[in-house]
């Protein structure tokens, strides 16, 4: 039997769509061959977009269907939520979850700033002497704005690809793309650069002096990272009216924060103009999305790759939607990106049961896995260690790298190759574990909130925190 597909209510997207171009009700439906007491129905989410409606939509006022369909541009959906009301704090409303969809679809603003300020929360919680600073803005910390910034965008931003791609088609060489973008600086900018010994550099990887028109890159970043940094410092001297316009419509709440995103925006560029959208996209279709084989076609480490595997999200041109997370042994995660969805905790770390973290006990090796989460979708995941950008001993040990899509995309990946997806194991995993809905896990951390504990004295379970169910 045939699943029903789900109906589409975007009665908040396609108001804001109207408004933004300055319409009436009226002269909306119009333009859409509907009346306006429909068009009404379809704001209110009394009525669903129909398929035929969505493409009118698309072709009329030039909307992406997927984008538009998805919400891609709200930052805090129904999961969000449901972690941020799962919260102690909050636990005792015991909010139901057709409410929080509701909130997260029909007021997105607002769920971002419940979000916003449930982040602030923990941070204060984090860092007390934040809490005592006269202005709130600062439990704002840049890493989560900046973050959520990337999210709503998808991971991707055009102009962005399409500056980029004219650079990097312009710089194609058998070799390498390092001389090239070193000649670029110096022929059209008139920037010199050079690499340097790490101690003219102090605890700096690159350096650039604009009185002398000098780039200084040190001599301890391996050779790909150096390549990044001539890209970083082509993307900043190119490109710097866009990322200043990018950065002003962002509307940052602070310097520190417009600084970082700005940063984001030039990393973002080094690794498009390193591998240029189209090219980069068709060689990894025709890979199967090798990491290893892309890193030896593009000069590019297994991050540098990894991360732009997540920004394929061109209209009409995607690649495999997948989610990326990069940690430390201690687990900390210091980098999160998204195509689309991504299975974990927003506020939390990632489920013990995936095996992100085993990859440091099998360093160099190419870890797989399938996982499910609880709301029944599986994803196909790899797992490797990385080294550090810089060689030093004060830069630490190695780091680690997940990379994970949707199980239907699995087919394409080289590393999923051999492997019987219909049965191989597959890990039931969960998000944060106050959040997760998983009784019977004996890795759980954390009681979930809001759930009566089931702790008797004469048995033990093989969760720690037992649970009634909801």
């Amino acid at each position: 039997m045939m699943a029903t597909a789900a109906k589409l209510f975007l009665g908040h997207r396609l108001r804001r769509l109207r408004k933004e171009r300055g319409l009436s009700q009226t002269d909306m439906a119009s333009t859409l061959a509907i009346s306006p007491s429909y068009l009404n129905h379809l704001e209110r989410n009394q009525r669903p977009v129909t398929a035929a409606l969505l493409l009118k939509l698309a072709d009329t006022y030039q909307v992406d269907v997927l984008s538009f369909a998805s919400g891609s541009g709200a930052r805090t959906g129904p999961d969000e939520l449901t972690e941020i009301f799962a919260d102690p704090l909050l636990s005792d409303l015991s909010v139901p979850r057709y409410e929080l969809v509701e909130l997260a679809h029909n007021a997105p603003t607002v769920a971002e700033g419940i979000a916003r300020i449930y982040a602030a929360l923990k941070e204060a919680e984090r860092m007390p002497a934040l809490a005592e600073a006269d202005d709130a803005r600062s439990l704002v910390t840049p890493e989560n704005w900046v973050r959520d910034y990337i999210q709503a965008h998808r991971n991707h931003y055009p102009e962005i690809e399409e500056a980029a791609e004219t650079i990097g088609g312009a710089l194609t060489d058998p070799l390498s793309v390092a001389e090239p973008m070193r000649r670029r600086l110096k022929d059209a900018w008139g920037i010199t650069a050079r690499v340097v010994s790490q101690s003219l550099l102090g605890n700096l990887s690159q350096a650039y002096d604009p009185d002398r028109r000098m780039f200084l890159i040190s001599s301890q970043l391996r050779q790909e990272n150096r390549t990044f940094a001539l890209a970083y410092q082509l993307a900043v001297t190119e490109f710097a009216g866009l990322f200043d316009r990018m950065v002003g419509d962002a509307s940052p709440p602070d310097e520190g924060i417009a600084e970082l995103l700005h940063m984001h925006l030039a990393n973002y560029a080094a690794g498009a103009i390193m591998m240029p959208y189209g090219k980069f996209l068709r060689s990894a279709e025709e890979m199967h999305y090798s990491i290893d084989r892309l890193c030896g076609e593009y000069g590019a480490n297994v991050e540098q790759v990894a991360h732009r595997l997540t920004t394929l999200n061109r209209p009409n041109a995607r690649g495999v939607p997948f989610f990326m997370l990069r940690v430390d042994p201690a687990g900390n995660i210091s980098k999160r990106y998204a195509g689309e969805k991504f299975p974990f905790s927003r506020f939390g770390g990632t489920c013990p049961k995936w095996n992100l973290h085993a990859a440091f006990q099998a360093a160099g090796q190419v870890v797989t896995q399938l996982i499910e989460t609880p709301d029944g979708h599986r994803y196909f995941t790899v797992a490797r260690t990385i080294e550090r950008p810089i060689k030093s001993d004060l830069s630490g040990g190695l780091l680690a790298i997940g990379l994970g899509c949707d199980i239907s995309y699995a087919h394409k990946l080289h590393c999923a190759e051999g492997i019987d997806l219909d049965r191989a194991p597959v890990v039931a995993v969960g998000p944060a574990c106050t959040i997760c809905p998983r009784i019977d896990c004996g890795y759980r951390a954390a009681p979930p909130a809001g759930r009566k504990l089931a702790v008797t004295g004469n048995r033990k379970t093989i969760s720690p925190y037992p649970f009634v169910p909801a």
